[in-house]
């Protein structure tokens, strides 16, 4: 799980997590790729049983790519660890993978929204626009493009070269996985408000903003293995983009300031 300060929902979230590997018999860790919190998050983890991995780098995207590249297991299962996402309810996941499935997406569409767990401007908005966009132009054959609970093949997602340490980093591993012709998959999953007593780090047109131009710097056709992929400004002039859109849920802060977590747990 990529934490920053997040000491209130950590707890709830690794014994959800560890509640499932116990019931399901499967073996695995909880993995929590700290980003220099402050609060006491590590101590926390560390006295719960969870591995704790020191990110070298700040941003979402960076917090995952040094999970992915420290966890031990073969898959992995990523989600929120704010406590809005079922880290009770994974076997779906589980079993789309061990099925053959390189990246299992959840869709909160399918499975429910909790009032309140997704602001109208991202619920009606930014995740249909950006999933639409995203799907007329990838064709990942999903229909929640950000949703922060998905599982993968750990081997398979590090072949992508995922470069991007910020929020965008959520569209470069779908779109990437889409380009790569991996096998993408998706499960219903619910979204409940989460538990924290702080508001995320979040500015929804600015954030939304980043996706939109992340899909413009990777034209349908292109390389997936492409280094340097992020949203610069001639990559967002490359299809005449021009288009303004509202976050995805719970989008991440860029890397020059401190993000909210969207966690995984290996």
């Amino acid at each position: 799980m990529p934490c920053l300060n997040e000491v209130e929902t950590l707890e709830v979230c690794i014994r959800k997590a560890q509640g499932f590997l116990e019931r399901s018999g499967i073996q695995g860790e909880i993995l929590i790729s700290d980003n220099g919190s402050t609060d006491g998050s590590q101590a926390l983890a560390e006295g719960l049983g969870a591995r704790v991995s020191h990110a070298p780098r700040r941003g979402y995207g960076a917090a995952l790519i040094n999970g992915i590249e420290t966890a031990r297991g073969r898959y992995i299962i990523m989600a929120d660890a704010d406590d809005s996402y079922d880290f009770e309810n994974l076997e779906p996941f589980v079993e789309r993978l061990r099925a053959g499935a390189d990246l299992v997406m959840g869709n909160r569409f399918r499975g429910g929204i909790e009032p309140g767990a997704m602001p109208p401007l991202h619920k009606y908005l930014g995740n249909p626009v950006l999933s639409f966009i995203g799907e007329l132009f990838f064709k990942p054959g999903i229909r929640d493009f950000h949703c922060g609970l998905r599982g993968f093949n750990r081997a398979r997602i590090r072949e992508l070269d995922l470069q991007t340490t910020g929020m965008e980093f959520a569209s470069e591993m779908v779109v990437r996985a889409s380009l790569a012709r991996f096998r993408i998959e998706e499960v219903p999953t619910t979204l409940k408000k989460d538990g924290r007593s702080r508001p995320p780090h979040l500015r929804s047109w600015h954030d939304g903003w980043r996706h939109l131009a992340s899909f413009c710097s990777s034209p349908p056709g292109g390389s997936s293995s492409t280094r340097g992929w992020s949203p610069s400004s001639s990559a967002r002039s490359r299809w005449g983009c021009s288009l303004s859109a509202a976050s995805a849920s719970g989008a991440w802060a860029s890397t020059s300031r401190p993000w909210s977590t969207r966690a995984p747990c290996a």
